[in-house]
């Protein structure tokens, strides 16, 4: 594959730190039985393909950051199955990543270019891609088969202009990994799309008074742990991502994937403030206010 194994000689405690930070926080007892399988079957996931799948290679993290992301989705089905509902749920926030998924799946299915460069990357990265695709797209159909006729009218985020916007910024930003311009671009579209694909679930919720169901709030910081992650890998991968430079031998490339990876951040900082306040105030089961709980 093209580009170098990153070097990181604790690798294991960085991971094992990180595993823990992301999906085992306090209060784990409050939470209902089927949450409480959802974390604990990542985190014996994730720990079995660090160890035994990737020989605990540091590039694991980003095959870790996928994992991650496929429980928020996880989470959000435990939500609808609970509930009888998909009331709060944002359906023009998960068409959003149901495009970045298939944009970054038509790049990793068949090409190498922007995989962990560790044995997860040969069908563990692939796969849970296609089982977060899977879960999006079975609540896509929950949402528009029972939409609620509130949400209908609040999830209006206009997702249009942002999916042009994120393939032409892709199409020429993108990076060389592929070397394959038109699935280069079509990986960095994804990138973009998903780093906007927050914004009509937060808008959604500023619309609907700002409360936020426990397991809506779980999914959002699952997010942004992942992208966390995935940040992480990408800093200490800059050096080996390459591309056609635009301007001189600046790399545009990784500077434009670590600024999506750091707006994606910036997106959620308030929420991620609010949220954690919330969790060590009230439990990881009680449902968040916005309003309230950021002027406790």
């Amino acid at each position: 594959r093209k580009g170098s194994r990153t070097p990181c000689s604790n690798s294991g405690l960085i991971f094992s730190t990180m595993l823990a930070s992301a999906a085992a926080p306090a209060n784990l007892k409050s939470m209902p039985a089927g949450t409480t399988a959802a974390y604990a079957l990542f985190l014996g996931s994730g720990w079995a393909v660090y160890h035994f799948v990737a020989n605990q290679e540091f590039s694991a993290i980003l095959t870790l950051a996928v994992m991650l992301q496929c429980l928020g989705f996880a989470l959000l089905g435990l939500q609808v199955l609970m509930s009888r509902s998909s009331r709060g749920i944002s359906g023009r926030a998960l068409a959003l990543d149901a495009l970045a998924l298939f944009f970054r799946l038509s790049s990793t299915l068949w090409l190498n270019g922007y995989l962990p460069v560790d044995a997860s990357g040969d069908f563990v990265f692939q796969a849970v891609d296609i089982l977060s695709l899977v879960l999006v797209l079975v609540l896509l159909r929950k949402i528009f088969v029972d939409r609620q006729g509130d949400d209908s009218d609040a999830d209006s985020f206009p997702i249009f202009p942002a999916i042009a916007g994120s393939i032409l910024l892709a199409g020429l930003l993108h990076a060389d990994m592929n070397n394959r311009p038109i699935f280069d671009t079509l990986w960095m579209s994804g990138l973009f799309i998903s780093v906007v694909a927050v914004m009509p679930q937060l808008w959604l919720i500023s619309k609907t008074g700002g409360k936020v169901e426990a397991l809506t709030a779980h999914y959002i910081a699952a997010m942004a742990a992942s992208r966390a992650l995935s940040g992480i890998f990408m800093w200490y991968a800059r050096f080996d991502i390459t591309c056609a430079p635009l301007l001189g031998s600046f790399n545009h490339a990784i500077w434009a994937i670590l600024g999506a990876h750091a707006l994606h951040i910036l997106l959620l900082g308030d929420f991620g403030y609010v949220y954690f306040k919330a969790v060590m105030q009230k439990g990881l089961a009680a449902p968040i206010d916005l309003i309230s709980d950021c002027n406790v």
